[in-house]
């Protein structure tokens, strides 16, 4: 018997480091509660950054702009009880940051935000749970650990419109994986525009997603960026969202429009011996807003850069054999119906640096060198350059 209860302690503490396991285990794990069921795990995250951007300072904008500060900043506290309950609940605080990801300002204001806070259900690998605060289920490059990219970061690019929480929403999804891991789906139902007084109608944004595993299978509700050759993966990916009388294509005649958004993905990883790691991830997505930006007084939200558009990125990635040394390089392509007035602009974003992993995704060194390109230049619209070095230290 006393055998038996130690068994099912081990097992009870298996399950339980699965529901409350990060993409990199790092923190402390404290145990609680009757024969140990609770567990606890408390994790801080922070990624350290010298940026250098070619315009952005001076009377005319034309000078050089340098910056140090903290691109994440986070506290995150994970907790499971048995084997079928778990919690995350993850703050970040972000400080005043002058250079952003498509401007120079003056400066935002420092906030602290309850990033995620999410109730976790699991009835075994086939149905799971969730409710709470957490990423919704549209792009695969949103799903993936903001610590585990193969490229310096995730697009900015890829957020949908109109969403009150950024790249997380408040809801509940129900996910899981099916004939042996190789399928995965995911339904969520969220509140994606979230401000009911200026919208038309207070409505929910649903979304499907799907993937197929044809190597080894991802299983867990996010993604990563590179498994540093820990895995050879093939995953193809699917995803429909959509939220009806989002918003106003005319504010003063009350022409609402609908939202919708489709996605496709591919991600390919495979470890050669004594060769090294190839990495290749591409995505393609739409943002359909009914054609709102042409309306008489379309609402602010309807363009811009998480406005209505298409585009897609490809990834590529290479890791030495015997030195955890990874180089990488991107490039995306956006067809946006109205940026910064400019009506159908083009922009093209390049990028390529290394990843050096002093204790894998725990302890690493990026460096990165990007160059947007915009079709039209007109007004302060105008190309840029950015080098960035991002130390990350997760514990």
């Amino acid at each position: 018997m006393a055998q038996f209860k130690k068994a099912s302690l081990l097992c009870a503490i298996v399950a339980g480091l699965c529901l409350i396991a990060s993409s990199a285990i790092a923190g402390p794990v404290w145990t609680f509660g009757p024969e140990d069921q609770g567990l606890m795990k408390l994790d801080y995250k922070g990624q350290f950054q010298f940026n250098m951007r070619d315009n952005g300072s001076g009377s005319d904008g034309d000078d050089s702009t340098n910056e140090f500060n903290f691109r994440r900043n986070r506290l995150a506290l994970m907790g499971a009880w048995g084997q079928h309950f778990g919690l995350y609940v993850q703050t970040e605080y972000n400080e005043d940051n002058n250079i952003t990801p498509f401007n120079v300002t003056d400066g935002n204001n420092s906030d602290f935000q309850l990033l995620d806070a999410v109730l976790r259900f699991k009835y075994n690998s086939a149905f799971n749970l969730w409710a709470g605060k957490f990423k919704y289920n549209l792009t695969r490059e949103n799903l993936e650990s903001c610590e585990e990219p193969l490229t310096l970061d995730r697009s900015v690019l890829l957020r949908a419109p109109l969403a009150s929480e950024g790249t997380r929403d408040k809801g509940v999804a129900v996910w899981g994986n099916l004939f042996n891991d190789k399928f995965q789906y995911r339904f969520d139902v969220m509140n994606g525009r979230n401000d009911s007084s200026s919208a038309p109608k207070s409505n929910f944004r649903y979304t499907a997603r799907a993937h197929v595993s044809l190597l080894d299978p991802e299983t867990g509700y996010g993604y990563r960026g590179t498994y540093m050759g820990e895995k050879k993966v093939l995953t193809i990916g699917a995803a429909y969202q959509f939220e009806n009388d989002v918003a106003y294509a005319d504010t003063v005649a009350g022409d609402a429009v609908d939202y919708s958004a489709w996605t496709v993905d591919l991600f390919f990883e495979y470890p050669v011996e004594d060769v090294g790691t190839f990495t290749l991830s591409a995505a393609y997505a739409d943002y359909d807003l009914d054609d709102a930006y042409q309306g008489a007084n379309p609402e602010g939200g309807v363009i811009g850069l998480t406005g209505e558009k298409n585009g897609g990125y490809i990834k590529a990635g290479y890791m030495l054999p015997n030195l955890p040394l990874q180089f990488f390089a991107r490039a995306e392509n956006w067809s946006f119906a109205n940026l910064d007035n400019c009506i159908d602009q083009e922009v093209d974003w390049y990028g390529g640096g290394v990843n050096y992993y002093f204790r894998g995704q725990n302890l690493k060194l990026t460096m990165e060198l990007s160059q947007v390109d915009y079709d039209i230049e007109e007004g302060n619209v105008e190309d840029f350059t950015t080098f960035t070095t991002q130390l990350q230290v997760i514990f």
